[in-house]
């Protein structure tokens, strides 16, 4: 089915529904930072290979920097803040990157998260291997990475 390209599109994020007026062809990283006031993903590179921007569309890892928002109409995005449970403490795996101090700059940790979190909904008790597999296109520039991968197996230790 076509949709007018201002045609307000209706989507849900962290579980509740949304109708954002822009076009179809926007970034959804700009719409959930701009027009949502999200501010766990991040702009990093623009192109989808940084990490920094990562969402879950029904519960898969994507690029929002990359992802427009026609692609996102009916589906349910799930961010940073979305992560939290109902009384607002940090879901498991954002607790176990706090309990590991596993932050410098934290510029890149939305993506880990968001990443760790997509992969332990998968596969709850994930091998450090797999970990490694998962977060390889995530880029930390502060160099925090050991204590990232030790966060991700504490998460998945506790599942």
């Amino acid at each position: 089915m076509q949709h007018a390209p201002d045609e307000p599109v209706a989507l849900t994020v962290n579980g509740q529904p949304a109708t954002v007026d822009a076009a179809p062809d926007t970034p959804l990283l700009y719409v959930l930072r701009n027009d949502l006031a999200l501010n766990g993903p991040k702009y990093g590179c623009g192109l989808g290979e940084c990490g920094a921007c990562t969402v879950l569309v029904d519960g898969v890892a994507a690029r929002s920097c990359v992802l427009p928002l026609g692609g996102v109409r009916g589906r349910r995005v799930t961010t940073l803040e979305g992560l939290c449970r109902a009384d607002g403490s940090p879901g498991p795996v954002q607790q176990a990157f706090i309990d590991e101090q596993a932050a410098q700059c934290g510029y890149c940790l939305n993506g880990m998260i968001m990443t760790v979190h997509a992969l332990l909904e998968r596969e709850p008790h994930a091998s450090e291997a797999r970990i490694r597999s998962e977060l390889q296109y995530n880029l930390c520039r502060c160099g925090t990475h050991i204590e990232i991968l030790r966060a991700a197996c504490r998460a998945a230790q506790s599942k």
